[in-house]
């Protein structure tokens, strides 16, 4: 089908790849017209501006939002939505907080436009193995977009969860959960890198791990990756940066008399991270890093 895309970053540009993979016609914009430029040379058609990027898309319009959460996406839209008629399709695919989905999709609505907000994860490698979709919105717009998810995930990577903001909050659920996961692992490498006497092969843990273990997972697939790319990891300084999703969990919880401690923690440690240098925090950055291309801070860059 016919696809506009708006924000060509680490995922965006990823994402549009394989929508073009899966024969998708997608048109596209960038703040920076030269990445949108570059996405040509892929089969992908460059726009200028908000309003050519509308023009060139056929009634009803899909349009795909990937850009950093809050005030760019309101941008965006403030942009997007004047070239845009009743029944057009605008979808959030950034990590927005679900409460300001539910407030755009209401804004949106009054114009006749549909919203679905959609929580993405996958990272770097999404390109590769597809990415897991959560979507959130009305019903008959998540069908008549369902052959961008279906292009976009693996096999039973996709769902429709319920109506506006449900997408997103089940993506900050899905990023919490995370942060617990990262951690643990972090801790449980620290304590083998730190009993010295038996001379622990990381890597080789990180890889045995992986195979038939209650704990096997994707993680420590990417955990020997990086090992294997730095052994002790002693270039990497253990500063942990947080995307904001972890504390929406935590704060969600609260108001729910959930009780989360584990999610809580890891939040914590993500901030005592960036006082301390520790081996764990070292491994959470590695972690974060390969699957999420996130930066990481290295000893060598303040030589």
């Amino acid at each position: 089908m016919e696809l506009g895309f708006i924000g060509l970053g680490r995922m965006g540009a990823n994402m549009v790849r394989r929508l073009l993979k899966h024969g998708h016609t997608v048109v596209v914009w960038n703040r920076t017209y030269e990445k949108a430029e570059r996405m040509a040379q892929e089969g992908a058609i460059p726009t200028k501006t908000l309003q050519e990027l509308a023009q060139k898309l056929s009634p009803p319009r899909v349009a795909w939002i990937m850009v950093p959460q809050g005030k760019p996406v309101d941008q965006v839209l403030a942009g997007l939505v004047p070239h845009l008629e009743p029944g057009d399709i605008v979808i959030d695919g950034g990590n927005s907080h679900y409460t300001d989905s539910q407030r755009r999709a209401r804004e949106l609505a009054e114009k006749g436009i549909r919203f679905l907000d959609v929580g993405v994860s996958g990272g770097v490698w999404g390109l590769e193995y597809g990415y897991g979709i959560m979507i959130g919105g009305p019903e008959d717009a998540f069908r008549y977009a369902e052959p961008v998810f279906q292009a976009l995930a693996p096999a039973e990577g996709y769902a429709h969860l319920g109506p506006s903001g449900a997408g997103h909050f089940v993506k900050m659920v899905h990023n919490g959960i995370e942060y617990g996961m990262l951690q643990a692992i972090g801790e449980g490498f620290a304590v083998m890198q730190a009993k010295t006497e038996f001379n622990l092969d990381l890597k080789k843990i990180a890889h045995i791990w992986q195979h038939g273990t209650v704990i096997r997972c994707w993680l420590l697939e990417l955990l020997e990756r990086a090992f294997e790319q730095e052994p002790g990891l002693e270039d990497i300084v253990g500063y942990v940066e947080d995307s904001g999703e972890g504390r929406w969990t935590l704060l969600e919880a609260l108001d729910l008399d959930v009780p989360v401690p584990v999610i809580a923690e890891s939040l914590f440690a993500r901030f005592y991270s960036r006082l301390d240098d520790s081996f764990a925090a070292r491994v959470v950055a590695a972690l974060r890093n390969q699957f999420g291309g996130h930066r990481v801070r290295r000893r060598s860059e303040k030589a």
